[in-house]
């Protein structure tokens, strides 16, 4: 062997040996490990259903009924008569009546944050008057001879029960605690909507009692008795309300 071939087997140990050292026996660096498809294609469902669910509780998306369908259907059952009443008495006058209701329920000892709630709800309702005109005494209605006078003594008017109306009541605002939250997420709970609804009645019927609705009844009632005996061809009708005097 020639000396110009011994150098260049030498250049060539040289460049191997080199390129083992710097490339440690040709071992490659590790990649990073890739997600797999699947767990890609959950984090966008669920980041798309997140979206929708704050779209809609925002009302941000007002086309989301008509984009999934959704239709309302009436399946109740039909309504069944459980007893009949005759009625006697005139209703001679009506009330309408609102009110804003503030119930705040707390907790001992626990922030509102944590437990408690408040709700702010606007309550319209109606209260009538009626008088009885079925409780008449036997003598409570006295006519002369010649039936040109007439002299009725009627019970005094009542009040009837509040009936709120659901188109006009709704309620503003309504904050609830956190472990309220929670509950009111895993059940339902009427009895808050019942609490808010019984305490606006309650301040309806109180406000109805001092609005002078039995006087404007008794006056009604006073006029229609006038009319219907004054067209039977009776001159005077005197009406008086409550028990004979003694």
């Amino acid at each position: 062997m020639t000396s110009t071939d011994a150098r260049k087997a030498g250049k060539q140990r040289g460049s191997s040996e080199r390129l083992d050292v710097s490339g440690k026996s040709g071992e490659r660096e590790p990649r990073p490990s890739r997600p797999r498809w699947w767990v890609k294609v959950v984090v966008l469902g669920a980041a798309a259903l997140a979206l929708l669910l704050v779209g809609t509780r925002l009302s941000v998306l007002p086309g989301i009924d008509d984009l999934f369908g959704e239709k309302t259907q009436d399946r109740s059952g039909p309504a069944v008569l459980k007893s009949i009443q005759d009625m006697s008495s005139y209703e001679a006058a009506s009330g309408n009546f609102q009110v804003v209701v503030d119930l705040e329920k707390d907790a001992k000892f626990l922030p509102d944050a944590i437990r408690g709630t408040r709700t702010l709800y606007v309550g319209a309702g109606t209260v009538g008057a009626s008088v009885d005109l079925g409780k008449v005494a036997s003598d409570g209605v006295v006519i002369n001879k010649e039936r040109t006078t007439a002299e009725i003594r009627l019970p005094h008017a009542v009040l009837g029960k509040p009936a709120l109306d659901p188109d006009r009541s709704y309620a503003v605002s309504k904050q609830r605690g956190f472990l309220d939250r929670i509950g009111d997420f895993f059940s339902d709970n009427p009895s808050s909507e019942q609490a808010v609804n019984k305490l606006a009645a309650r301040h309806i019927g109180e406000a109805a009692k001092d609005s002078g609705l039995t006087g404007r009844a008794e006056k009604n009632t006073t006029n229609m008795l006038k009319g219907l005996l004054g067209s039977l061809g009776f001159d005077r009708v005197t009406v008086h309300y409550g028990p004979a005097s003694q």
